[in-house]
């Protein structure tokens, strides 16, 4: 298969594995073979020793335009079960994007609408070009909002800010975006892929399994009360305490030496 006809482009710089949509012709527009190819680049990465971090983003000037409509007008004549499986294809997508045990940062240049917004909001991080335009769209062509968007921005932003976002579909600047929170960093126009990348490499040599349990924390902080987040940090703390990477950590720190986790992978 060329690289013009492959959904999903992958490549490595350095420990940071980058993911790249390349359905060019529709602004990076979602479809199961794309579904399928992340799925199983993620499922491979999370097994690989050399892999750090994911930045995931898009080919041609845009992350993600959302669904593509084409598609969905013809499943409204399909049955209802076979209408729910094939969104469930873009459900395990975000499961996959939300639960993959390392960092994942949304590189975002140009559009990123409905799921597309829904894909960048599932990634730990998430790195904007100043002019990036968001938009909860699916008002605008009838539909309600699928693939996480109102869970993700609802820890971010006031319920009346969600509905307004919801019931208008009106484009967000990477700017608004920044300011109401899901927006990590602003980056100039074209340089939101290196700046994630420069991001992803900061984190990437971090220690792993401290790292996973610390995304877990930070996933369920919003639904949690206090004591049952208190918990979880009681337990996860006494499991690292047992790790080697705190071994690592804790005998640099003392050692006035920089840890080197990478050395306990694999």
């Amino acid at each position: 298969m060329t690289e013009a006809n492959q959904v999903l482009l992958t490549r490595r710089e350095g420990a940071v594995l980058v993911l790249s949509n390349n359905n060019v012709a529709a602004r990076n527009a979602l479809s199961p073979e794309f579904y399928a190819a992340v799925t199983a680049a993620l499922r491979s990465a999370a097994t690989d020793p050399t892999v750090g971090a994911v930045v995931l983003t898009g080919e041609g000037g845009h992350f993600c335009a959302g669904g593509d409509l084409r598609q969905l007008a013809k499943r409204r004549e399909l049955p209802v079960q076979e209408r729910r499986a094939k969104l469930e294809g873009l459900h395990d997508l975000i499961r996959s994007v939300r639960d993959f045990p390392k960092p994942v940062i949304a590189a975002v240049e140009g559009a990123a609408a409905g799921a597309g917004l829904s894909l960048a909001l599932a990634c730990d991080m998430l790195v904007a070009a100043k002019n990036a335009v968001f938009s909860v769209a699916y008002v605008k062509v009838g539909l309600t909002p699928d693939g996480g968007a109102t869970a993700f921005l609802a820890e971010f932003v006031s319920r009346q800010v969600l509905t307004e976002l919801c019931l208008t579909g009106e484009r967000i600047s990477g700017e608004r975006l920044h300011a109401l929170g899901p927006v990590n960093r602003l980056s100039e126009p074209g340089q939101a892929q290196a700046d994630a990348v420069a991001l992803a490499a900061q984190v990437a040599t971090g220690p792993d399994q401290a790292m996973a349990l610390i995304k877990d924390l930070c996933r369920q902080a919003p639904r949690n009360t206090l004591e049952e987040q208190l918990e979880l940090e009681a337990q996860y703390m006494v499991r690292s305490q047992e790790s080697e990477e705190s071994r690592e950590g804790i005998g640099a720190f003392l050692e006035k030496r920089s840890a080197d986790f990478t050395k306990l992978r694999g």
